[in-house]
């Protein structure tokens, strides 16, 4: 299953890498999906979900956009593209060396003979190196893991290259806000239900943020006493490097898989045995904008691609197993869903699912209770360091100046400070989850899935024609190579915002 241990990593096969993709979209995002499922409406939120996921083609050209035969992640297979570009020129930058270094090393010979033996040699090279620049496909190998940051800065200007931080680092601050208010609010939810009802029923009904909890202490207090520790406890993870972190990784994606299973036949059969309370509507458009960004949220995965897909050995079908990637998670998004909201009252879902599962009625084993109730705890705080430690360093990368040095107090303090304390603040007002994934995905996650791959793959290819001539055959070209898919990608994404932002405003103008 793994071979060779290269710069890339591990090397490991196409369909070990399916299951790390797998793994890393269906995280977080999928314990907001049941709610956000209820409020919108099955048949909408089905709807969005199937076409946010693919778009249908048949021919790869634009006369036969209709046509459904065949479905691609549009906007992965562009951030595929790029990195095979990406790594035509780096590829051929070493070759360019290598042959400047073999010119020199023969300019210093003093034996005719062998002088005349190295000309005959390069002269053997130019051919071969002027054949691949105009269009070999082994230029284009995917060898390099070639960041997105990187990508960035090879096919944009200064001002694209600031606009893609600018973007991802909003992204990481809403799943750094997303994940402060979900740790908390979950043990707030359990703790409360155990001291308001040895059962658990209490984590089940609705609450105010006012109703007593501990004593004289409201829900509200105890969840900022339970963020107050975990930022004290996971904060400090921001002011230092996280390294080797592929054991408890491996633990919490299988806790993360135990949990989903449960969950699912749980649901399964409360439904089976007649005691699902759900009635879920077709249609409820009102509940569109939390649905959209949810399922954006849901599905984020092109900001990884590079680590993801260079270490995969073989690459020949590396869009037909992105492909059924997104087949299989969108099958169990479907299925997580739908089940939920066939099992439990719409007005009784809670944000985060797992907690809807702390009930007698529902589970009667306390220890699976708890282990559902504390789910979120486990797993979300295992990826806080991760993700503080990565928007850190894209904070420095964005103010980086070439040879220059950051003092010790701005490069330990500050840059961990300004990456911990927006998303605490945001934590400490709103434990809205459906509302922060709503927001972080319609925003920054449209801009990390639709809009930045549009631009690199458009950016991408006027490179590789200027660089290796025009025909060149870039082998890991996406289907959608036609210049409509990626004005398509881009007003789509357009209207995505502009419809989002009057959804908002309305909202708060009718509260």
């Amino acid at each position: 299953m793994a071979g060779e241990i290269t710069e890339t990593g591990e090397l490991y096969s196409p369909y070990v890498g399916l299951v790390y993709m797998f793994n890393l979209i269906v995280g977080t995002g999928a314990l907001t999906m049941p709610k956000a499922f209820a409020t919108a409406g099955w048949l909408v939120s089905l709807v969005l979900l199937v076409f946010l996921g693919f778009m249908r083609v048949c021919d790869w050209d634009l006369t036969a956009c209709l046509c459904p035969s065949k479905e691609s992640f549009m906007t992965t297979t562009f951030v595929v593209e790029a990195m095979a570009a990406a790594n035509a020129q780096l590829h051929w930058k070493r070759m360019e060396n290598h042959q400047k270094e073999d010119d020199g090393d023969s300019s210093t010979a003093s034996d005719s003979d062998s002088l005349l033996q190295d000309s005959h040699e390069r002269a053997e090279k130019r051919p071969i190196l002027s054949v691949q620049r105009r269009g070999s496909p082994n230029l284009f190998e995917i060898t390099d893991r070639v960041e997105m940051g990187q990508m960035a800065s090879m096919f944009f200007n200064k001002v694209g290259v600031n606009l893609f931080y600018f973007c991802i680092i909003i992204y990481l601050y809403g799943d750094l806000a997303i994940y402060a208010a979900a740790v908390p609010f979950s043990l707030m939810q359990v703790s409360c239900a155990i001291d308001n009802d040895s059962c658990g029923v209490e984590a089940h009904t609705k609450h105010n943020d006012t109703d007593l909890c501990w004593g004289p202490l409201r829900r509200a207090d105890v969840y900022h006493i339970y963020l107050a520790v975990f930022t004290l406890l996971l904060g400090p993870f921001a002011f230092f490097d996280v390294q080797k972190t592929k054991y408890l990784q491996i633990l919490t994606s299988l806790m993360r898989w135990i949990a989903f299973a449960i969950m699912i036949v749980l649901a399964l059969v409360r439904i089976g045995r007649g005691q699902g309370q759900g009635h879920p509507p077709l249609a409820d458009f009102s509940g569109v904008r939390n649905l959209f960004g949810v399922c954006v949220y849901s599905f984020m995965c092109q900001h990884s691609l590079p680590s993801l897909i260079t270490p995969v050995t073989s690459k020949r079908r590396l869009t037909r197993l992105v492909l059924l990637d997104y087949v299989l998670i969108l099958a169990f998004y479907v299925l997580l869903s739908f089940t939920a909201v066939f099992c439990f009252r719409g007005d009784s879902l809670l944000d985060m699912y797992t907690l809807n599962f702390a009930r007698c009625d529902v589970v009667g084993v306390a220890a699976v209770r708890f282990f559902l109730g504390l789910f979120p705890v486990f797993t979300i705080s295992t990826n806080f360091p991760i993700i503080a430690v990565t928007l850190r360093n894209n904070w420095k990368t964005l103010f980086h100046r070439e040879g220059g040095t950051y003092p010790w107090v701005v490069d330990r303090v500050v840059f961990p400070t300004i990456t911990l304390m927006p998303p605490v603040l945001v934590a400490f007002c709103t434990h809205d989850l459906e509302s922060l994934v709503g927001i972080t995905g319609a925003y920054a996650g449209t801009g990390i899935q639709y809009v930045i791959p549009a631009f690199l793959v458009h950016c991408c290819r006027k490179d590789t024609q200027l660089a290796f001539g025009h025909g060149t055959l870039n082998k890991h070209r996406s289907p959608f190579r036609h210049t409509f898919w990626v004005g398509f990608v881009l007003l789509w994404a357009f209207s995505c915002f502009i419809f989002v932002t009057a959804n908002i405003v309305l909202s708060e103008t009718k509260l």
